[in-house]
Parts: C-alpha cells; structure tokens; sequence
C-alpha cells in the first residue's frame, strides 16, 4: 500500500512538473524571439521579464515539493546574499536532485542560476533560443591538440567567452559550475585516486575559465554543500516523497581576495605555477567539504 501511494505520489508530482514547464515555455519562447530585434536597450529590457518568468518555473517547482516530496530542508549559511550582486556557484554533485536542491535554496536569494554551455547547444530546438534569451553563455573551449594544429586560434575560446559575458555588465548574475565534472559515484571514486572520502578531486580549469572571463565583475564565490542523509537519491525517489530531509550548507568568499591574495591571476592559463596555486588553493577548499560531509554523516546517523 505505502508503495502504491509513492507511486502515485510521484507520478502526479512529475505531471506537475512537466505542466509547469510547459506553462512557462511559452511566454519564455515568445520574449525569447522579441529579443532577437537587434537593439541593445531593448534587448536589456525584455531580459528582466524572462529571468522573472524563470524564477516563477522555480517557486512553482518548489510548492510541488512542498506539496508531494514533502522534504525537511536544513540549511546553513547563506546570510547576505543578494539579488543585486554577482556570483560564481560551485557545488558537490551526486545527482541530478543537486540542481533541484540548488534552485530551491537559493531562488530570490541571489540571481537566477544559470550554466555554462557548449556553444553547439545554441541549436538545440526551442531550448537553444531559450537559454540564448536567458543569457546563459555559450562557450568554446579549443583541445590542446587542437591548438597543436591551430595555433593562431590560441586564447580565441577565452576570448569568445568575456565576449558572451558583456551582457552581465548591467545586470546581476549567478553562474553555476560543478567542479568536479561529473556526478560522484562509488565506481568513478575508486578511480579518481579516492583523494577525498566523500569528493571527486574537484577540476580548475571550468571555474578558471569564469573567472578570467569576468574578472573581478563576480563579487563573491557561493560553495554549497549538499548532503543527503539517507544516500543518494534519484530523481524518481525525490518527487515520489521518499527523501525525508536535505543538508544544505552554504558559505561565501569574496572574489576580489582571491585576486588580492594571489590565489587567482588572469596569468592562469599561460602560467603553470599560477595553475598550479590556485589547484591547490581548490584542493585544500574540497578537503575541508570533504570533512563537513564525514561531519554531517556522523551527526544524521
């Protein structure tokens, strides 16, 4: 019976989902193609509506959960963020409810969240033009044997991506970045070298890559750390209200120390001792996730 009423639970929860992005799609595709007129100014303007209708698709995901997950939240942290500043986000990644988990605490808290994306993916049907209209950046990153091949096209990507980011200028922004690279999994630990017990080593380049591209624009890097006390849940697990609680920890550093203290340089990318401080610096920031995750472990059990 119990398992009945998690399966029904869970395919109404999904059908609201899916209703709720399909309700949204529609006035976010019709600003998306209003914004295709050529004229900067309005360009801008029609930007705010169409993060707003975003940021509605959230709160309405989110009373969908309040609703059938029925999920206990506990979160720390997080005091002084804003709507009116500019972020980096980083995160442990364990599965594709991080994003959920993600959205929901930080929704109206600090702007909408947005990824960076392959620059292929701008042909994707509707989706394309959509994150083209939300501002989501399209990015090119050329292989070093790539380069190999193509010399004159060296520092090219960076500079297709800083141009991509103009537009943050005027307007505040959130960029999401799981640093690890993909999602952490027993298997994919084992052959990471297990630097960490809870943690995949977590990759510069991605967020080195922001950050050279934006500069001191970004005024604070947001590190959330997500713990699920009962293991790693599906998608199919979370909606169906099997997932009882949520640890969510959340603390911030200012972006303009990590360039006032060295641990980050434009000089990245053509210095190997200045790649090599700031793999460090990351390293030593996963380490202390790693112990407040062993902590949170021990505190559930």
């Amino acid at each position: 019976m119990r398992a009945l009423f998690h399966f029904l639970n869970g395919c109404i929860s999904a059908l609201g989902y899916l209703i709720n992005t399909l309700f949204w799609v529609l006035p976010i595709v019709f600003l998306s193609l209003l914004k295709v007129i050529p004229i900067k100014p309005w360009q801008k303007i029609v930007s705010f509506p169409l993060d707003g209708c975003a940021s509605a698709w959230i709160s309405i995901n989110n009373l969908n959960q309040n609703i059938f997950s029925r999920t206990k939240f506990v979160t720390q942290g997080g005091a002084g963020l804003s709507n009116k500043e500019w972020y980096l986000v980083i995160s442990n990644h364990q599965s594709w409810v991080d994003i959920l988990v993600l959205q929901r605490v930080l929704n109206h808290k600090i702007p909408f969240l947005k990824f960076f994306l392959k620059k292929e993916l701008i042909w994707v049907p509707f989706l394309g033009i959509a994150w083209w209209a939300l501002d989501f950046p399209f990015m090119r990153r050329y292989s070093k044997t790539f380069l190999k091949k193509h010399p004159h096209l060296k520092g090219k990507d960076l500079e297709t991506t800083r141009k991509a980011c103009e537009k943050f200028q005027f307007k505040p922004v959130s960029v999401m970045n799981f640093i690890e690279g993909t999602r952490f999994t027993k298997q994919k630990w084992q052959q990471s070298g297990q630097m960490y017990s809870k943690l995949l080593p977590p990759k510069a380049g991605g967020i080195a890559f922001v950050l050279s591209a934006m500069g001191k624009q970004l005024t604070k890097l947001v590190d959330v750390t997500i713990h699920y006390p009962e293991g790693t849940p599906s998608y199919w697990d979370f909606v169906t209200g099997k997932v009882s609680k949520i640890n969510v920890s959340i603390r911030t550093i200012l972006i303009d120390d990590l360039f006032k203290n060295g641990v980050f340089s434009p000089t990245y990318f053509d210095d190997p001792n200045q790649r090599e401080a700031f793999q460090q610096w990351l390293n030593q920031l996963w380490n202390e996730k790693n112990i407040q995750l062993e902590l949170m472990e021990q505190s559930s059990k």
